[in-house]
């Protein structure tokens, strides 16, 4: 069964310390490893997640500490949704095969994804004051301008359409 890591940041591994595990050998071959901070709107946690190969960034709105015991669940019908917005097509089951379980990990320093995370992050903060409350943030449309804008690091290519071209590698493997 595959296994998808997610790198917490300093800042997130506080906050959910009793789920956090220890990070294993086998690494997702597809999608690869994800890393993930936490931010708030209106006094409730957030989880922004940058898919460290595509940086394909995923939020995650409203997660209360109850919830970490379905993180795959909550994660794979976030993406699914996220990626059905973007014009990604993949089968749910496919998806959720392709991700497998989620293990939450101490952060790993990861420099790159924390920049790609941070620079997201004053995107946000001006969704939040241009729409004022939790209510009003329509959250797979900042999510899908996130992944519409070109990345230096992925040669101007948006986040989206290189995420699109891993998912089409994995279904032409599948065939």
């Amino acid at each position: 069964m595959n296994q998808t890591q997610i790198y917490t940041t300093r800042k997130l591994e506080k906050t959910i310390k009793k789920s956090i595990v220890e990070k294993s050998e086998s690494e997702n071959k597809i999608l690869g490893e994800w890393v993930a901070t936490i931010f708030y709107v209106d006094r409730k946690k957030c989880w922004l997640i940058v898919n460290k190969l595509t940086k394909y960034l995923l939020i995650l709105s409203d997660i209360k500490t109850s919830d970490l015991n379905n993180i795959t669940e909550i994660f794979t019908k976030t993406l699914h949704s996220q990626l059905k917005n973007d014009g990604i097509e993949i089968d749910y089951g496919k998806l959720s095969e392709l991700i497998g379980e989620i293990k939450l990990c101490e952060t790993n320093n990861d420099r790159s994804a924390n920049g790609s995370l941070n620079n997201c992050m004053f995107s946000i903060d001006h969704w939040k004051m241009e729409y004022g409350s939790f209510e009003n943030l329509p959250f797979r449309k900042i999510n899908s301008g996130l992944n519409s804008s070109p990345n230096q690091m992925l040669k101007w290519k948006y986040p989206k359409e290189v995420m699109n071209e891993s998912i089409k590698a994995y279904a032409q493997q599948r065939l």
